[in-house]
């Protein structure tokens, strides 16, 4: 279903998944990954998204600094991760995810954008930067850009068990996006959506994660 693409962005050439839908497409769905690359489990989430009737795409954003980064999730990996991200930074990442968009757009698509983890924050800068119907999936970078305008609809998923983002970042969202969806899941921490990870996958709330983020997408590009 997926290939890999050559996408220029204003930080240069990088590579992207592309997953295509088998029919006429509703519209397209830039994807912002976690900070460990677009790897099988990122590919994997295009192509569902592919499969609901969208065209896909997933920036390889730590191309600007390594190319071909896919990395796992151990501890050291993870650290690499976060070294990679804080190298590529959110605002670039941003220009990068729109360029995505663009190359969509061109085809004649409404476009979106869902990220996670780092890529959350990056689908926030989507909607703020690109005016893109983004879903953020517990982006833990979010409180600098809280007090910017949104310029689309935009929901975030939070679980209720993530350390890194406490209750009180959570009402931040609320109190100052009030027109935003926020919502929290029961039993669920930090990366519930990665389903490669029995240690943090939670099935419960990625499903009503995923249905609350189709119905966004449905009513915003179709």
């Amino acid at each position: 279903m997926g290939r890999d693409i050559a996408l220029d962005t204003p930080a240069g050439s990088v590579g992207a998944w592309r997953a295509d839908p088998v029919s006429a497409p509703r519209g397209g769905i830039v994807v912002a990954q976690e900070i460990f690359g677009v790897n099988a489990h990122i590919r994997a989430v295009a192509d569902r998204y592919a499969a609901e009737g969208y065209v896909a795409l997933a920036p390889a954003f730590f191309d600007v600094v390594e190319r071909g980064v896919e990395l796992g999730y151990d501890q050291a990996q993870f650290a690499r991760g976060r070294e990679l991200a804080q190298a590529v930074g959110l605002e670039r990442a941003a220009a990068i995810a729109g360029a995505a968009a663009r190359l969509l757009r061109d085809e004649g698509l409404a476009v979106g954008i869902v990220g996670f983890c780092w890529g959350g924050t990056v689908a926030l800068l989507g909607n703020l930067r690109h005016g893109l119907p983004a879903s953020s999936y517990y982006g833990a970078r979010n409180l600098p850009f809280l007090d910017e305008p949104l310029r689309a609809p935009i929901q975030f998923h939070f679980g209720a068990d993530d350390a890194s983002i406490p209750p009180e970042m959570v009402e931040a969202h609320r109190a100052k996006l009030p027109q935003a969806e926020v919502y929290v899941y029961e039993g669920a921490g930090h990366a519930f959506n990665r389903d490669v990870d029995a240690s943090h996958y939670r099935a419960e709330a990625a499903r009503l994660a995923h249905q609350r983020t189709m119905q966004l997408f449905a009513a915003t590009l179709g």
